[in-house]
């Protein structure tokens, strides 16, 4: 069966492509062409059919909402809560990245949970199972990797992050550079360097790009082109190692659609807000605009309990100068498995800095809600207020827990109202301001 990039190539809309069109409200040939030249991508699996979200040029920017177990907290059906919590909060897509457990089990158990596009990071399971099996993870065995690569896939992963850009050479930079004030954080990325530097080898997944391009190829799952050296600190952003492996993946970016496959671009992780646009114009330009996918980005280190507050700010910014999908970002970062209630806040926070992102991409169009609200707001219209907020029924709950003695206003300023008062002077339709 042939990909979204090559049917589209073909000429062909497929109806993948037209529901994106019609939820972004744009012209299916407009999707289709961005599909053809790599600059959208549908993540998507012959085996499972999910709900279609574009992801790419021109299009709004999605949030992705990670979920997981770990060595130390294993329980299935709270992970899959958490994955239904995260859909209901409005995540786009979703990331299973479980260490603990029967990885296969609640690989599948979070797949039939939601509707959603569902990724995860194929190394975890690896070199899980390398240990049990082995004692060790750098005992690896590449063709366990290639096995299990296939496995997911079949389970029906519609994007996986692959670590295919870290290889000897950005290894020698890291080694040459000779700090990081952060180290290394990804647990793919730390692992895999790991493996090459025991077994003196080059990474099997970079050597043997066109063996991971064709596997998932075969179920039109979107290779994510993981970002193994990211920066864990502000301070190690952007240095030689970082700029390297994005090199890299922009080029296996190219090479992979040429085969016709889906491509992503995975970026960091931890950047200051002074760094962010460059970033972005730098990966977009090497990689001919394909889809970039953004780890927040955290804006600053020193906010524990707060670093979905440092993400959205930083993922705002990325929002704004053309970043496509960004992950979340919870409040247990750096501190905890996250929880049911951490998940929603981590994707409401992620959907608020796409939203003021894309108002500043898109200022035509993404503005014209915010017109409409600030009316409803002076006309003192509750019902329009709700219907037009990001999250209505939190909205509601609040006003709801005090209420005015006038329903006309709110307890923040009571009888001294300025919309009830002056505000009036200035009521009445703006017209054509629909969403």
């Amino acid at each position: 069966m042939k990909t979204q990039i090559e049917l589209a190539r073909d000429g062909i809309v497929t109806p993948q492509m037209a529901a994106v069109a019609r939820d972004e409200q744009l012209s299916e040939e407009f999707i289709r062409l961005m599909v053809a030249e790599g600059k959208v991508v549908i993540p998507w699996n012959h085996h499972r059919q999910p709900k279609a979200v574009g992801i790419g040029k021109g299009l709004r920017t999605k949030v992705n909402a990670s979920i997981g177990t770990s060595s130390d907290i294993i329980d299935y059906a709270t992970e899959t809560r958490k994955a239904r919590a995260a859909e209901k909060a409005g995540a786009d897509t979703l990331m299973e990245l479980s260490v603990g457990g029967d990885l296969d089990r609640v690989r599948r158990e979070i797949i039939g949970a939601v509707d959603l596009p569902v990724g995860n990071v194929p190394l975890y399971q690896a070199f899980c199972e390398a240990a049990r099996k082995y004692g060790d993870p750098n005992k690896l065995d590449e063709e366990m990797l290639f096995d299990l690569i296939e496995r997911q896939c079949a389970d029906g992963m519609a994007f996986m992050a692959v670590h295919c850009g870290i290889n000897l050479y950005t290894i020698e930079r890291l080694r040459k550079q000779g700090y990081r004030y952060g180290g290394l954080v990804s647990k793919g990325g730390v692992s895999m360097v790991a493996w090459m530097m025991a077994n003196k080898r080059e990474n099997p997944l970079y050597e043997q790009f066109d063996r991971v391009v064709s596997i998932l190829k075969k179920y039109d799952t979107v290779l994510s082109l993981g970002n193994g050296l990211r920066a864990g600190a502000i301070h190690d952003s952007h240095d030689r190692a970082m700029v390297q492996e994005l090199l890299i993946n922009c080029e296996l970016a190219e090479l992979g659609q040429e085969m016709g496959c889906q491509m992503l671009v995975e970026g960091p992780g931890h950047m200051p807000l002074d760094e962010i646009e460059t970033n972005i114009r730098l990966q977009k330009r090497m990689s001919n605009d394909a889809p970039y996918y953004m780890l927040g980005p955290i804006s600053c280190d020193v906010v524990p309990g707060y670093d979905h507050i440092s993400a959205a700010i930083g993922s705002a910014q990325s929002s704004r100068f053309g970043a496509d999908l960004i992950c979340y970002i919870t409040p247990a970062e750096h501190l905890a498995l996250p929880n049911e209630q951490d998940v929603i806040d981590g994707v409401k926070a992620a959907k608020v800095a796409a939203y003021i992102g894309d108002m500043n991409k898109y200022p035509e169009r993404g503005r014209r809600r915010d017109k409409i609200m600030s009316k409803a707001r002076r006309d003192l219209d509750w019902n329009k207020q709700f219907e037009l907020a990001l999250f209505p029924e939190d909205a509601k709950a609040i006003r709801a827990s005090r209420v005015p003695e006038d329903e006309t206003t709110c307890t923040m300023c009571g009888d001294f109202c300025a919309s009830r008062g002056a505000g009036a002077l200035f009521r009445g339709d703006l017209k054509g301001d629909k969403i």
